[in-house]
Formats: C-alpha cells, sequence, structure tokens
C-alpha cells in the first residue's frame, strides 16, 4: 500500500539513495495508477500481469526489460507504473522504474510531484544519482523521474554514459527488477537505440487506434528483443491472440 513520507527525506534501496515524496490517491486515481489503492478490482489485471512478466524474467534469469507502445498515447507509463508498483508490492524484489522517455516525460506527472532535476539532468552531468531518485511512498520503488529539457536525445541515449548507467543498474543487484519506459517506435529512433541495452520488451497497443500496418511494424522492429508479450490497453472487449500473449487493461 502506499505510504505518505516527508518530502525531505531520504530512503535507501540497495544502493540507491532515493528521496522520499507524498503521493496522494487521488491523483493516482485520476491518472489511473490503480495499483496499491484499496478496494480497486482492476489492480487484479496488473497482478496477472506480474505474473506473467516475472515468469518469464525469471525462467530466462532477466532482471531488466523496456516498455514501448508504436504511437503516442497507447498508455505505456500508465502501464509501467502500474507494473512497478505490482512488483514492488509482490515483496521478492526492489524495482528501479526509469523515466527514459527523453522527449516527453511523464512519469512525476502521473505520480503527481514535481522535480526540479531529471534523468536528462544526471546524463548531461548537472546533477548526481542520488539527487534525482524518488522514493513515491511504496516500499521497494524507486523512480527515475524524467524532466522537459531540450537535448540532442539520440546522442544521449547512445552515449557512454547512457550505457555504464544501464549496465551498472541492471548488475549492481539481481535480484532487483529494471524497468525503463521509453518512447514510442515511431517517435525519431529512440527506442530503436534502447532495444541493444536491455532483455526484454513489453509492448503496449491502444485498442481500435493503432492500425494494424502500425502493429505489423511494430512487430517486425520487435523481432530484434526478446518479446515478453503485448498489452492491448483501453480495451473494451479481449480479442485472443494466434501468436503473441495479450494482457486486457
Amino acid at each position: 500500500m502506499i505510504n505518505s513520507t516527508k518530502d525531505d527525506s531520504f530512503q535507501s534501496i540497495g544502493f540507491l539513495k532515493a528521496r522520499s515524496v507524498t503521493i496522494e490517491p487521488e491523483v493516482l486515481k485520476e491518472q489511473r495508477i490503480i495499483m496499491g489503492l484499496p478496494n480497486c478490482q482492476q489492480s487484479d489485471l496488473f497482478r496477472v500481469l506480474r505474473t506473467n512478466v516475472l515468469k518469464q524474467l525469471r525462467e530466462n534469469g532477466w532482471n531488466n526489460f523496456i516498455v514501448t507502445s508504436a504511437t503516442q498515447g497507447a498508455g505505456k507509463t500508465v502501464v509501467s507504473l502500474n507494473l512497478a508498483i505490482a512488483i514492488a508490492l509482490e515483496g521478492n524484489q526492489s524495482v528501479l522504474l526509469v523515466d527514459a522517455d527523453l522527449r516527453r516525460p511523464s512519469v512525476s506527472q502521473h505520480l503527481g510531484f514535481e522535480c526540479e532535476m531529471g534523468f536528462v539532468d544526471y546524463l548531461t552531468g548537472a546533477t548526481t544519482l542520488d539527487q534525482v531518485l524518488v522514493n513515491p511512498g511504496i516500499e521497494r520503488l524507486v523512480v527515475l523521474p524524467g524532466r522537459n529539457t531540450k537535448s540532442n536525445y539520440s546522442e544521449l541515449i547512445s552515449s557512454p554514459k547512457m550505457a555504464d548507467f544501464i549496465k551498472e543498474v541492471k548488475s549492481q543487484d539481481k535480484s532487483r527488477i529494471v524497468i525503463f519506459d521509453i518512447p514510442p517506435l515511431f517517435v525519431a529512433d529512440d527506442a530503436l537505440l534502447f532495444m541493444s541495452y536491455f532483455d526484454a520488451t513489453l509492448f503496449v497497443v491502444e485498442d481500435e487506434k493503432n492500425t494494424v500496418t502500425e502493429l505489423m511494424d511494430s512487430m517486425q522492429l520487435l523481432e530484434q528483443t526478446n518479446l515478453l508479450g503485448v498489452v492491448l490497453n483501453k480495451s473494451r472487449q479481449p480479442i485472443p491472440s494466434y501468436k503473441y500473449g495479450y494482457n486486457y487493461i
């Protein structure tokens, strides 16, 4: 469950030192961040997704994956946050969620807090990691939020500092699950640059919005990664898949 904490306190999770913030349940409900809210039956959907994802991670010895979509607006950040909270609540490992959608970061907005410094500031050397990390009042969960800036995003993603950061967070604690919320596939080349860093991918589809062509093109791009599954988001009626495992949110 979500615990309110003082904004100026710090919490260490593994080697990560994170500033704690107060999260308002009303904001979470409005933003569809339903995991951790009391008496919410829809949260069972993310528990099922958690079980499916963790099963594959454990069977393959993976501890990291990216979450992406074909286009903007599919709800990948909502899925990333709810899944990260669900895994943290399970209690067997800690979770680091990184807002790596450098062009349109929104994790902090969905959680209802402001950040003066973000992931880009760390990558450019403007701040240290422990000044950016946030614990949103949930045990075993640390968030690395993003901040809107004007930067050379592709160069930052392919930079040695990004590679070193990802290598470090993946290797420091094998019991930690690392989740990167990255840009959609068809926004510049950001997503393709990220794919080479990670073990697997979770793909989010917006029901009745993404076209057949977009989905076919997406599957071709995702052939270079290990696909954990497809989340059909904003779905009114489940449609079975002949090839890919779906979760309906």
